[in-house]
């Protein structure tokens, strides 16, 4: 299974002990894909636009432990008229009311979720999204996003309402508002390996440049230094260019730092540098 399933398998398990976050969350799962109709012999049918095998087991088993809502249901009955209150229009966003509390807004994004969420592997990438069936719906699940700091954002694909989230961060967040537990887990191991496993290549690639840089710089020096030996300038020089000189010619692969060691008195990095870029000059001139 991917990931996404996964994580849907999990939320499927996570059934509210509290009333009002059981409403929220039938609420939400109504609100982006439950439908109600009439069967032939004038009975209430309630089911689910979907078909994942967890939203429908989930979704009945709320319907049930919630509003007693069985394999049939007339349209009198005072059940039918408490979902049908709770629903409302389903082009409305879920009602204020119903989302009063924290646990219920996390009831809320777990049922929308379950309907018409769907998240990327992280190995591959973060990428999380809901599909809206309206614009309210869209700027609700924004909202509530936004009040657990999640930053949620509303585009339009193909005709589509998308809220999305791309931040790993916030991704991982929004998992463990959601109830995703073990998700979360797995997700933030994931998340940590890649970004330690970034930071090294960085730290790899910037020290393979470094000492690429280094073994460039050094070579070009010894033929600086070796073109002012085939044209006996060496002896010529000033003491401590001489010293830099035969310095480098003994030692091609050492560094600035370990090069200004060397000398007598030990110089700083800067020092060693600035004597080697005199020697080039020299070689560059007597080129000329």
């Amino acid at each position: 299974m991917s990931f996404s399933s996964d994580v849907k398998e999990e939320l499927a398990e996570v059934i509210p002990q509290a009333r009002h976050c059981r409403i929220a969350e039938i609420a939400s799962i109504m609100h982006f894909s439950g439908q109600i109709g009439v069967d032939g012999h004038g009975e209430i049918t309630v089911g689910f636009n979907t078909s994942g095998s967890s939203l429908i087991k989930k979704g009945f088993t709320l319907l049930e432990i919630t509003f007693n809502i069985g394999k049939s249901l007339k349209s009198t009955d005072p059940e039918f008229e408490s979902l049908l209150d709770l629903v409302g229009d389903g082009s409305d966003p879920v009602s204020g009311l119903i989302l009063k509390n924290a646990c219920c807004k996390r009831a809320f994004l777990r049922g929308a979720f379950l309907a018409s969420g769907s998240l990327s592997d992280p190995d591959k990438g973060y990428h999380l999204e809901f599909i809206c069936p309206s614009e309210a719906l869209a700027d609700q699940v924004t909202q509530v996003c936004a009040d657990f700091e999640i930053n949620a954002r509303k585009t339009e694909r193909r005709g589509e309402l998308i809220v999305y989230v791309k931040e790993g961060e916030m991704i991982g967040e929004l998992l463990n508002v959601m109830g995703a537990m073990n998700s979360y887990m797995d997700f933030e191991n994931c998340r940590i390996y890649k970004d330690v496993s970034n930071t090294v290549n960085r730290r790899v690639n910037c020290e393979t440049s470094n000492i690429r840089k280094t073994v460039t710089a050094a070579s070009r020096q010894l033929e600086d230094i070796r073109f002012l030996e085939e044209h006996g300038m060496l002896d010529g020089l000033p003491a401590p260019l001489r010293e830099a000189a035969y310095g480098r010619l003994e030692n091609p692969d050492a560094t600035l730092q370990e090069l200004g060691e060397m000398m007598d008195p030990p110089v700083g990095k800067s020092g060693i540098n600035h004597r080697l870029a005199r020697l080039s000059k020299l070689a560059q001139e007597k080129r000329k």
